[in-house]
């Protein structure tokens, strides 16, 4: 099983003759919100869906579909860097909004690392921007929406509910690094939800009861299809959280790049003991010196076990917790070490590395 991410393709889009044209389709099923009354799903879609766009990239290599969320009162639209990748190149992109209106759009910056882009609109458009909710107050179980354009089908809805929290995903970055070198792995602590999501949800808005931005859809698991062709939806969608894509996207506004924490360790899956009991870690073969954890006292064959209280079951449930989270964040890190003995760990994230 692999994740890839949800863009729309040229060809998925033909193999979908000219239905993209079709409303949007809600789930009138009587959910149980936050507060344990019954979720209006018609006026969520109704409220969230006049902020989530269709954008439309035309490339060198071709053109291909995504979704994109409008965040601020100047027309900024959130959406994934693969999504407007080709645009980066001698392309062009347009914005749809749900009442058909074209509207050209320019990049204002693009992070491969996060997988997140903002585009600027001309001229802004008279919506609402969609309410920001927070990721962080999320749990399993919890009932969301997706909204936008999957398959070329504008303006869709599907609900399901938080099925993970904290998944480390990897996906592969959509452009190539300096030198000609391969790109680093884009390594989300993703939102995972049973909403159907399909190529062309990407950049769309993960919603919740109140019809809140909680997460940016960006990547499914497929289990591959004949010829070598992705499958649709299997009930695993993953969607990077609003706590991350929100500071993400403020930096690429206010600077046009973005700075990314920094641990300074290098992790391997580890098994440790904690009062008796086996239980499944990140463990630390080396500490570069000079850097956060090399200050805070780390060594080579600790074993970090939480951050900020969420568990660290593997090397790259390390990397996403690190990565979640702006540089100069401060986080209590749970460390068994070497000997067998448990501390806590105060780490202020420094700068990654270019």
């Amino acid at each position: 099983m692999s994740q890839t991410p949800a863009e729309q393709t040229p060809t998925a889009a033909a193999d979908q003759g000219s239905s993209s044209s079709s409303s949007g389709s809600t789930d009138s099923t009587s959910t149980l919100g936050s507060a344990g009354t019954a979720v209006d799903w018609t006026s969520v879609a109704e409220e969230a869906s006049a902020s989530v766009v269709s954008i439309l990239v035309e490339g060198p290599a071709g053109s291909a579909q995504g979704s994109g969320v409008v965040i601020d009162e100047e027309g900024h639209v959130l959406t994934n860097a693969h999504v407007v990748a080709d645009a980066g190149s001698g392309g062009s992109l347009q914005v749809v909004l749900t009442d058909a209106t074209v509207l050209e759009a320019e990049l204002v910056g693009s992070d491969p690392a996060t997988d997140l882009a903002v585009l600027s609109l001309d001229p802004p458009p008279a919506v609402s921007p969609i309410e920001l909710g927070d990721s962080t107050s999320l749990r399993v179980g919890q009932p969301v929406m997706a909204l936008g354009n999957p398959l070329g089908l504008s303006n869709t809805s599907t609900v399901g509910i938080v099925s993970a929290l904290d998944r480390p995903v990897t996906t592969a970055a959509e452009s190539t690094a300096e030198g000609g070198l391969a790109p680093t792995p884009v390594v989300t602590n993703a939102i995972q939800t049973d909403a159907a999501v399909n190529p062309g949800n990407s950049g769309g808005a993960l919603v919740d009861a109140e019809g809140r931005l909680v997460g940016v859809n960006s990547s499914i698991a497929t289990v591959g299809g004949s010829d070598g062709n992705q499958t649709g939806s299997i009930g695993l969608g993953f969607a990077i959280p609003v706590a991350e894509a929100g500071w993400v996207a403020q930096a690429l506004i206010e600077d046009g790049r973005v700075q990314h924490s920094y641990l300074g360790v290098t992790p391997q899956d580890a098994v440790v003991e904690v009062d008796g009991v086996r239980r499944q870690a990140a463990g630390i073969v080396e500490v570069a010196p000079g850097t956060p954890a090399g200050r805070a006292g780390l060594r080579a064959g600790d074993a970090i076990t939480e951050v900020d209280g969420e568990a660290v079951p593997d090397a790259l449930s390390l990397v996403a917790q690190v990565r979640e989270r702006e540089p100069g964040t401060e986080v209590l890190l749970g460390v068994v070490e070497e000997g067998g003995g448990t501390e806590e760990v105060t780490v202020v994230f420094g700068v990654r590395p270019d």
